[in-house]
């Protein structure tokens, strides 16, 4: 049985490319709903945030979920790397 991604890995990869986490995690269509929802928000909140509105707020909705998609991919991998621990042994 091959033992799943290290956590921090996907950690790391999930903080830097949003979606990869849950490509390392085996879950790819997860992955590719995280990235159009980080688009699809950040976009929304790009066009309807008020002028005045710093550049990090008026992408907030996709730094939002992606956010989430690092917690999500972490969450999943720590989850799956101690079933497999302890189905081992």
């Amino acid at each position: 049985m091959k033992p799943p991604p290290n956590p921090y890995l996907v950690l790391v990869t999930a903080i830097l490319l949003p979606g990869v986490g849950q490509w390392l995690n085996r879950q790819p269509v997860r992955g590719l709903i995280f990235v159009f929802f980080i688009i699809l928000l950040g976009g929304f909140t790009l066009k309807t945030a008020a002028p005045d509105v710093s550049f990090v707020g008026k992408i907030s909705g996709g730094l939002f979920v992606w956010a989430m998609a690092v917690f999500d991919a972490y969450k999943t991998a720590h989850l799956r790397m101690a079933l497999w621990q302890h189905k081992r042994g």
